[in-house]
C-alpha cells in the first residue's frame, strides 16, 4: 500500500500549571510549506473559528452571569482563542488544575456517536486526562493497531531522550592517508544543504559550499598542490539500507529511500521537493556534490580534484579533522520531521538513537532502541511490535493506549526533555496536515485548538495529539482506524468530529 507524505508545520503548545507543556523556544523562520499555509489560508476559516469558538466559551460562562445583565462578558480564555501567529516563544497562560475533568459517561456518549467509519474498516480511541492520566475514553484501546505516521511520535521521544534535544551532529573532513587524500565522514546529519551554511534554518543549517570552501583554505594552509582525492566514510550505519518490510512502490514513488547518515535535503533531490523519487544512494550523492563544491574553492587555493568519490573507512585513532560543519539540533530536526512526517529523517533518528544507546546503526537497532526509550518512560511496550520507526511498514502494532500515553508524556511527564516535541505537532485548520481540515461547521470549533500527529496509508488512519476542552482541562487523545474503505473522505471527518467534541467539550454534567 502506498503512503502518504504528510506536509505539517509549527505550532504554538499550552502549559499545564505546575507541569509545563511547553517552554519559550528560539524562533526560527517557517518553511516554506508553513508561509505557503498561511499565505493561502481563507480569512472566512478564521472567522468560523472565532465565531464557533464563541458558542461554547459564552454557555460556559453563562451559568456566572445568569441574573446580572450589568456584568461584562469576561474574554475568552487564552487556549481557546485562535492564535493569531504560530510563535515558538508565545506562551498561553498556565491552566488552572484545578479545573474540573471531564466525565467520562459524557466524554464517550460524545465520541461514540462520532467516531463512525466511512465504509468498512473500525476505530479505536483512548482519551486520557493529561495531568492525572484518568481515562475519560476507551474504545478498544489496548487492542493493536497499524498506526502509519503516529510512529514518529514514539520516534521523536527515543530522539529526544537518546540523543538530547540540544545535540548537533557533524559532518567532517578528514585528512587521509596521504597528504592530498581527504576523507569525508558522514555524522548522521541528512539536512545538508548544498549551498552556503543557515544558521536561522534546519534544513541547510549545515552547507556543503562552506564545508569545502572551509576544507579549501585548511589544504592551501598546508601546501597541497596536487590533485585532491576526495573519499566518503558513511559507515554509521549497519545491516541494510532497505527495509525489506516497505513496499517497493512506495521507495519508487520517494515515500523513503535507501537509509544513509548524510544526505542533502533529507535525501530529496532539492529543498522544496516533497514527493517524487529520491537518490538511492543518498551518501554518495552528497559526497558527489561536496566534491563539487571543493573543486570550485579549490580553483582559488591552487589545486584540483581528482572527479569521482569512493567509499573508504577513516583512519582509526586520533583524526586530524581540516574542517566541519554541524548541524541544526535534534529538538529543531524533531520538530521538522513532525512538521512534514519526513520517513527518510524518522529513520536517520531511529540509527542515531540506537547508537547513542550502544546498539547498533540498524533497523533492528532503532525499533529495540525506540521499544527501549519508551519503556524507561513508562509506557507498556510488551504488545507492541515495530517493523520501521517512521510508520510506512505494514507490520506497525502499537494500541491508541500507549500513543495516547506517549502524548501525555511530551504533554506533561516528568521529562522535560520530551517537551521540545510539541512544536512538531500541527495545528487543526491552520497548519501542516491539518491546515486543509476543520473547516466543515461541524468541526470549525476545534480549529486552531487541536493539536495532532496525523497518519495515514491506505486502509489506516490516525490521529494523536492533545487538546484544551472549555474549561481548561488539558487532554491527550489517540484515534486510530483500520480496514478503511481507501478514499473514503468521511474517515477523516469522523476523526476531526471526535477531536473537535473534545475542544467544546464542557462534559462535567453541570
Amino acid at each position: 500500500m502506498k503512503g502518504v507524505n504528510e506536509a505539517e508545520a509549527e505550532k504554538q503548545a499550552p502549559e499545564q500549571q505546575d507541569t509545563p507543556v511547553l517552554r519559550p523556544r528560539k524562533t526560527r523562520p517557517p518553511n516554506p510549506a508553513s508561509k505557503a499555509i498561511f499565505r493561502f489560508l481563507p480569512q472566512v476559516l478564521l472567522t468560523l473559528v472565532i465565531a464557533a469558538l464563541a458558542v461554547p466559551m459564552g454557555l460556559g460562562v453563562a451559568a456566572g452571569l445568569f441574573g446580572a445583565a450589568v456584568t461584562p462578558t469576561p474574554k475568552m480564555p487564552a487556549w481557546q482563542q485562535v492564535p493569531k501567529q504560530l510563535s515558538r516563544t508565545q506562551i498561553v497562560a498556565p491552566l488552572d488544575a484545578s479545573a474540573p475533568v471531564p466525565l467520562p459517561a459524557d466524554v464517550t456518549n460524545q465520541l461514540n456517536a462520532l467516531l463512525t467509519p466511512d465504509g468498512g474498516g473500525d476505530f479505536t480511541g483512548v482519551v486520557e486526562d493529561a495531568l492525572t492520566g484518568l481515562p475519560l475514553y476507551d474504545r478498544d484501546g489496548a487492542k493493536n493497531r497499524v498506526p502509519a505516521s503516529n510512529m514518529k511520535l514514539l520516534t521523536a521521544v527515543a530522539a529526544l531522550r537518546a540523543i538530547g534535544p540540544e545535540t548537533r551532529f557533524s559532518t567532517r573532513v578528514l585528512a587521509g592517508p596521504s597528504a592530498s587524500t581527504i576523507i569525508l565522514s558522514a555524522g548522521g546529519d541528512v539536512l545538508l544543504g548544498d549551498g552556503p551554511s543557515q544558521p536561522g534554518e534546519v534544513l541547510g543549517h549545515a552547507g556543503l559550499e562552506t564545508l569545502a570552501a572551509d576544507a579549501a583554505r585548511a589544504l592551501q594552509d598546508r601546501g597541497v598542490k596536487g590533485p585532491v582525492t576526495v573519499q566518503l566514510d558513511d559507515g554509521l550505519f549497519t545491516g541494510p539500507a532497505l527495509n525489506p518490510a516497505w513496499s517497493l512502490d512506495d521507495v519508487a514513488a520517494g515515500e523513503t529511500a535507501p537509509i544513509f547518515p548524510l544526505a542533502l535535503n533529507s535525501a530529496r533531490t532539492s529543498p522544496g521537493a516533497t514527493t517524487g523519487p529520491r537518490p538511492q544512494d543518498a551518501a554518495l550523492t552528497a559526497a558527489g556534490a561536496f566534491a563539487g563544491k571543493l573543486q570550485a574553492a579549490g580553483a582559488a587555493a591552487g589545486f584540483t580534484v581528482v572527479p569521482g568519490v569512493e567509499r573508504a573507512a577513516a583512519p582509526s585513532g586520533k583524526q586530524d579533522v581540516l574542517a566541519s560543519v554541524v548541524s541544526a539540533t535534534v529538538r529543531e530536526q524533531v520538530d521538522l520531521m513532525l512538521e512534514t512526517s519526513d520517513n527518510y529523517l524518522a529513520e536517520v533518528f531511529g540509527r542515531m538513537s540506537a547508537l547513542s544507546a550502544g546498539k547498533p546503526g540498524s533497523n533492528d537497532g532503532a525499533t529495540a532502541a525506540v521499544s527501549s526509550q519508551l519503556a524507561e518512560v513508562g509506557i507498556a511496550t510488551d504488545s507492541m511490535h515495530l517493523a520501521d520507526v517512521s510508520g510506512l511498514a505494514l507490520g506497525n502494532q502499537v494500541s491508541a493506549r500507549q500513543f495516547a500515553d506517549v502524548v501525555r508524556a511530551i504533554t506533561s511527564g516528568p521529562d522535560t526533555r520530551l517537551r521540545a516535541a510539541l512544536a512538531g505537532f500541527p495545528v487543526a485548520g491552520l497548519t501542516g496536515t491539518l491546515g486543509d481540515r476543520y473547516a466543515d461547521p461541524t468541526t470549525s470549533q476545534g480549529a486552531g485548538l487541536v493539536r495532532a500527529k496525523t497518519g495515514t496509508l491506505n486502509s489506516v488512519i490516525a490521529l494523536s495529539g492533545y487538546v484544551v476542552d472549555a474549561n481548561g482541562r488539558l487532554l491527550v487523545f489517540s484515534f486510530i482506524g483500520n480496514g478503511l474503505t481507501p478514499g473514503a473522505a468521511g474517515n477523516k471527518v469522523a476523526l476531526d468530529r471526535a477531536a473537535t467534541a473534545l475542544a467544546s467539550c464542557g462534559c462535567t454534567g453541570g
